[in-house]
């Protein structure tokens, strides 16, 4: 038998204070090779890596001891345990040396097999750390997560993380875009908002909050259809509320488990993984330029400010309709920015008279301004950018309309 409890080298280097010197003297060098002697010798020997192992090994023992298949399962772990932590040592390195990795290196565990992918046909895993992200999350009660509801959470937590905790925020999500998001003096008000939004669309939808879940929200999620809810904490009211449905996933992630997960992005394509960082800059007010002769006062910037951090999070080409930080319609993943302004406009109907206009990418022609002033938007926000912006300002001029180009892009596919 052999026992080997490596070097805390990830959990020192997560640290963002450690120096070289104490990154280097926790790579362990002794342990890997027993480990990895002892998984080739399996025929003759056990080998632990984790206490985890520890109660079902002596009760295997205790039973007559292991055969060859599960000192082969031991010997599995042991190799798949070495890799993970010569692996972190490497990416380690490769981050204090290299602007960029030669090699992507990943060996993440399994946390669940999930029932099936997007659709029943599609066999599915879920792969995480336990620390950090989604599996740091707490369900409270429901049925097991699936893979779609997964990507709604993803897509809803990272939306309601636009706004300070201390500003009541709720975001309701439908395949990954958001079709209602609100702002309230509290919880139980801006979920309010947020559900009103698009009443048809919340229907079966994923929820994430920013604060406390009290007794008053929980009770509007228990009146209606909800697949899954998130937020930082629950009361034991709210808990209590929602017991009497017994399906609705609810699951707890407090902030310090979601700023701990890697900024990186990645996506598969046909033999290849892409990379990139997340969209996840803060908004930054110092690069917007008011490129309209008409200017906005303090009260219009808090509200081009919500519909700039709204469209962020809504697939290309996107368009956020909003007002009295309340979306009223959005058009999403349009093949063409009239097309999804038309939806968005649609969608809000007569509500959209004197409210703003959000465009995750620049306008190519003036028709989308055209559009918007015919339906009575007041203010436009965009990044700027086309060969044909002064078209676009010469409309928003002629009709006494504020727009303010950001100077950055927010495309979502």
């Amino acid at each position: 038998l052999v026992v080997v409890n490596l070097y805390p080298f990830e959990s020192t280097v997560a640290d963002a204070t450690v120096t070289w010197e104490q990154a280097i003297e926790v790579i362990d060098i002794g342990g890997p090779a027993m480990l990895r002697a002892a998984a080739k010798n399996h025929a003759h020997v056990s080998v632990l890596t984790a206490a985890s192992q520890y109660a079902s090994f002596l009760e295997t023992l205790a039973a007559g001891g292991m055969d060859l298949q599960q000192r082969r399962q031991l010997a599995l772990a042991a190799f798949r345990h070495s890799a993970r932590y010569e692996a972190a040592v490497s990416q380690w390195f490769g981050a204090q040396l290299e602007e960029e990795s030669e090699q992507l290196q990943l060996t993440l565990p399994q946390r669940q097999r999930l029932r099936y992918g997007e659709n029943p046909h599609q066999p599915a895993l879920w792969y995480g750390e336990s620390q950090v992200g989604w599996g740091a999350a707490r369900q409270l009660q429901g049925k097991q997560l699936s893979f779609n509801n997964l990507l709604d959470l993803d897509a809803a937590l990272a939306s309601v993380q636009e706004f300070p905790s201390e500003q009541a925020a709720a975001v309701v999500v439908k395949h990954t875009n958001p079709c209602g998001v609100a702002t309230g003096a509290d919880l139980a008000t801006a979920l309010q908002r947020a559900l009103a939004a698009d009443e048809m669309s919340a229907f079966g939808s994923v929820v994430a909050v920013n604060q406390l879940l009290d007794a008053a929200t929980a009770a509007q999620l228990a009146a209606i259809f909800v697949e899954c809810v998130v937020a930082p904490g629950v009361t034991v009211e709210a808990l209590e509320c929602l017991a009497r449905k017994p399906n609705l996933r609810l699951l707890t992630l407090d902030q310090a488990a979601v700023a701990g997960a890697s900024g990186q992005q990645l996506r598969t394509i046909l033999g290849g993984v892409l990379v990139q960082q997340r969209d996840q800059q803060p908004v930054d007010r110092s690069t917007w330029q008011v490129v309209s002769t008409a200017q906005p006062d303090a009260t219009l910037l808090a509200e081009l400010d919500f519909a700039w951090r709204v469209v962020r999070h809504v697939r290309s080409n996107a368009i956020v309709v909003s007002r009295g930080q309340r979306t009223l319609g959005i058009g999403a993943g349009q093949m063409n920015r009239v097309g999804a302004a038309e939806l968005a406009l649609a969608a809000a109907g007569e509500r959209a008279q004197g409210a703003i206009l959000a465009s995750d990418g620049f306008f190519p022609f003036p028709d989308t301004v055209h559009l918007a002033a015919g339906s009575g938007i007041r203010a436009l926000i965009q990044p700027g950018g086309s060969k044909r912006d002064e078209e676009s300002i010469a409309a928003c001029n002629a009709r006494g309309l504020v727009m303010i180009c950001t100077g950055r892009r927010h495309f979502l596919h």
